[in-house]
């Protein structure tokens, strides 16, 4: 009982190979291009604008920012933290802005800034999300 064992035709080896190479490349594409996170939900997207810092007595400075909420869903803007400052205090605790929505935000700090520099601020948001911006004392 000789039996001669045989694979599958080269020209349907190629066939298969192509179609799972095309799969698999379509499926990056879609990954890096964000195609497949745009079916996620809604969610939030800040465009912030400082507007100035400035010292108010000797143990108190404020900071406007100007945010906007470009994204779908609503942005609780929970804390603004400044670099070598510290955490500010935000108006009424915490701060909702609506998709499409604008609102200058009031932040409060136990200290004086340096008139001149510039400073980073992060903007913390409910839903996890971080802001980046500077802003440049008065």
């Amino acid at each position: 009982m000789n039996r001669k064992l045989e694979g599958i035709e080269p020209i349907i080896a190629v066939v298969i190979l192509v179609a799972v190479t095309l799969v698999l490349a379509i499926a990056v594409v879609g990954w890096i291009m964000g195609w497949w996170g745009a079916t996620a939900g809604p969610t939030e997207s800040l465009k912030i604008t400082p507007i100035n810092a400035t010292n108010v007595n000797n143990n108190t400075a404020t900071m406007y920012l100007y945010v906007c909420n470009t994204g779908t869903a609503k942005a609780n803007i929970t804390s603004v933290i400044v670099s070598g400052i510290g955490q500010g205090t935000i108006q009424n605790n915490y701060v909702e802005v609506s998709p499409g929505e604008c609102k200058t935000i009031q932040v409060t700090f136990q200290t004086n800034f340096t008139s001149g520099r510039a400073y980073d601020v992060i903007v913390s948001t409910a839903a996890g999300n971080s802001y980046k911006t500077v802003v440049r004392a008065e």
